[in-house]
């Protein structure tokens, strides 16, 4: 039976991608980042997981990324950090683990050849110039981690050019919905709409974003994983369309049956130079090459997302690999 590597396993993304690829029967090894308390995040006592065996440690430790990778017949490298505003702060703690984990992932399935899916993020594309945005749209770091993670795409399409590795590249656009952490704009929002305050704090409302839900964005990993084809090629996913921060203030407002004053806080608004405006996916290409298509819009995953966070409110659970 096939054995699937997944990192940044018990993340938001990560620990919903384990869950279904063991509903599909697959063996998972979820690694994911050593914390003293030995905690697995949300695969914590999860009962969807199957078989699953977590390990935890370090990307940037080779030894053990080898180890791991020579045991398995596929990785699908999520492994992380994405802060956006802490990469102002650390840029060197993103080089290390983005660049360099990455490339950890890549020499050891060189090594022991097996084949690879790298995750990258449309925040490569900085702000939009031409809609919809698609895989040919010109490359603009307007943060370190956008920076970090266009090195990383870029060291592993030379790994394909160099050494013939059978690798290829998922682009998600904004993924959103259960387990994502509150340093995220709608559960950020949403959790505030919950509370008892008469207001919500946001930082700037007028970005557009192209959000998916997450899993839908699952599904699209699982078509990529099960397709030959695509080695060598960057990918967008995305649904083609988007809302502004406002719109989905107030889509939120509507389904928590409330409606709060809404204050601007410098402090949670991006550098003017690295703010992006606008991010709208065209999927022509994943969807004609690879096949897939989205399930849940945006109005229906806001509203599992608010049932969710109803549920788990005081869910803290984590990772520090957070894609």
């Amino acid at each position: 039976m096939t054995k699937v590597l997944i990192t940044g396993a018990c993340g938001f993304i990560g620990s919903h991608l384990v869950e279904y690829f063991s509903k599909k029967k697959i063996n998972v090894i979820a690694y994911d980042k050593y914390n003293s308390k030995g905690d697995h995040g949300w695969l914590e006592n999860n009962k969807n997981i199957g078989n699953t065996k977590i390990i935890l440690g370090d990307i940037n430790d080779f030894t053990l990324t080898n180890k791991l990778v020579k045991e398995t017949d596929y990785i699908i490298h999520l492994a992380a950090l994405i802060s956006i505003p802490y990469s102002y702060f650390s840029p060197g703690s993103y080089i290390k683990t983005n660049i360099e984990g990455t490339y950890n992932i890549l020499e050891s399935a060189r090594l022991n050849r097996k084949r690879v899916i790298i995750t990258s993020t449309s925040e490569v594309y900085g702000t939009g110039l031409k809609f919809p945005m698609n895989e040919k749209h010109p490359i603009f770091a307007q943060s370190p981690y956008a920076a970090s993670k266009i090195a990383a795409d870029n060291l592993a399409l030379s790994y394909y050019n160099s050494f013939n590795l059978p690798v290829k590249i998922i682009r998600p656009f904004n993924a959103f919905g259960p387990r994502q952490s509150n340093r995220a704009i709608i559960p950020s929002v949403i959790t505030q709409l919950l509370s008892k305050k008469k207001y919500i704090k946001v930082g700037n409302t007028h970005p557009r974003r192209d959000w998916t839900y997450v899993t839908d964005l699952c599904s699209a990993y699982y078509s990529f994983y099960k397709s030959n084809r695509g080695y060598g090629k960057v990918f967008n996913v995305g649904t083609g369309k988007h809302y502004s921060i406002t719109n989905m203030i107030d889509i939120s407002q509507n389904i928590c049956k409330t409606r709060k004053k809404i204050i601007k806080e410098n402090k949670r608004k991006r550098p003017i130079k690295s703010e992006i405006n606008k991010l709208q996916c065209d999927t022509k290409l994943f969807k004609k090459e690879i096949g897939w298509s989205q399930k849940v819009n945006f109005k229906r995953g806001l509203i599992l997302t608010v049932d969710w966070l109803k549920k788990n409110s005081d869910s803290k659970k984590s990772s520090i690999y957070q894609i």
